[in-house]
């Protein structure tokens, strides 16, 4: 699953493409990325990155392989430990059954530091009558949408609606795209822009498709 978010732009080697015109070590994107409220979740390490992936892949381009991984799981014991919760490797083509919808949601709270921000969350998926819905409670109001089928890929509209609910004080979800996939941030303005400023505008507003 790790490798199929990076549609195999990436290998335990360097990656392809040109050097950066000003090498960065590891470390230091880190402390700038810090300084954006971008950090390593409690427990997880600069050598838990370098497993993934040598520093020479990290440091060629600096922050464009740092922005990607942040999203994803570290790859060794113990598992289901993401490198950064504030950040998510999001693939669209992830829904199997009822309990997914609730899943993302849960998720993209916690990419906006607000987990306990819905309530009630819940789902029904069934992919082979094409019937779907997803309901939850934000602010007091009861939401409930209808979900679009598609095979497994997640109802990308639906999705924008909770979103911009979550959405608040000046923040929004940033994506840096990744193929079929995106890796989501929630940022404000100000500090969306310095990442763009170190990353050479990777990050874009996530808008409804």
């Amino acid at each position: 699953m790790f490798r199929r978010l990076f549609n195999g732009f990436f290998s335990k080697s360097a990656p392809d493409g040109p050097r950066g015109s000003a090498s960065m070590t590891l470390e230091e994107q880190l402390n700038k990325l810090a300084a954006c409220g971008i950090r390593l979740n409690d427990g997880v390490t600069v050598d838990d990155l370098l497993y993934s992936f040598d520093r020479e892949a990290y440091e060629e381009k600096p922050f464009d392989l740092v922005l990607f991984i942040l999203g994803a799981e570290v790859e060794r014991e113990p598992w289901e430990r993401p490198f950064c919760s504030r950040v998510w490797a999001f693939d669209p083509e992830c829904i199997e059954g009822t309990g997914d919808y609730v899943r993302i949601v849960k998720r993209l709270c916690e990419v906006a530091g607000q987990p306990d921000l819905m309530t009630d969350v819940s789902d029904s998926v069934d992919l082979e009558t094409g019937e779907a819905w997803l309901k939850y409670t934000i602010d007091g109001r009861h939401r409930e949408w209808p979900v679009e089928v598609n095979d497994d890929w997640a109802d990308m509209m639906t999705l924008s609606y909770v979103m911009d609910d979550i959405e608040r004080d000046g923040c929004r979800f940033y994506s840096k795209e990744n193929g079929q996939g995106m890796i989501l941030y929630y940022l404000d303005a100000a500090t969306a822009d310095e990442i763009n400023k170190l990353s050479n505008n990777s990050l874009n507003p996530v808008v409804a498709s």
